[in-house]
């Protein structure tokens, strides 16, 4: 497999400042964040009606383990400096284009997740319409991620 150069650029930089970090490649655990990201997409399916927010926060929580899982495959993780930013980073990095307008839900996903995680009074509630409309657009996420796994070398 050819080593992959879209991003590089962006994901030394990253490494660089401590936002990632090289840990061992592993498809297996790549592939376990996937299956842990559909869980949660389910998970998120049953409790839209009764508990949107925690819905919202299992839906975001399962774009963030399909990101995860794409660098996990390179070798990569995000570092506590980083956090889901940084992971958001490296994967649009090497991504886009073409897969920017599937992956760019996720920026504006993790901004309102936080502001249900640390609601600020002026934060509009999160509905059942909310999370279904995200959940899609995590569907997709995991979709990518599933796709460009297999094909994208360890870093």
């Amino acid at each position: 497999m050819t080593r992959w150069n879209q991003g590089r650029a962006t994901v030394d930089a990253l490494i660089a400042r401590g936002s990632l970090e090289r840990v061992p490649a592993s498809r297996e655990a790549a592939e376990a964040e996937i299956a842990r990201a559909r869980t949660h997409v389910a998970s998120a399916r049953q409790l839209l009606g009764s508990d949107p927010e925690g819905a919202y926060t299992l839906a975001y929580d399962g774009a963030r383990r399909a990101l995860a899982a794409v660098l996990q495959n390179q070798g990569l993780r995000a570092t506590s400096r980083g956090g889901h930013i940084a992971v958001y980073e490296a994967v649009l990095a090497q991504l886009d284009p073409p897969l920017g307008p599937l992956l760019r839900p996720f920026n504006r996903m993790r901004i309102r997740r936080n502001e249900v995680a640390y609601r600020s009074s002026e934060a509009p509630s999160v509905t059942a319409a909310d999370v279904t409309a995200d959940v899609a657009k995590v569907e997709d996420l995991i979709g990518v991620a599933e796709k460009t796994i297999p094909n994208m070398s360890r870093y």
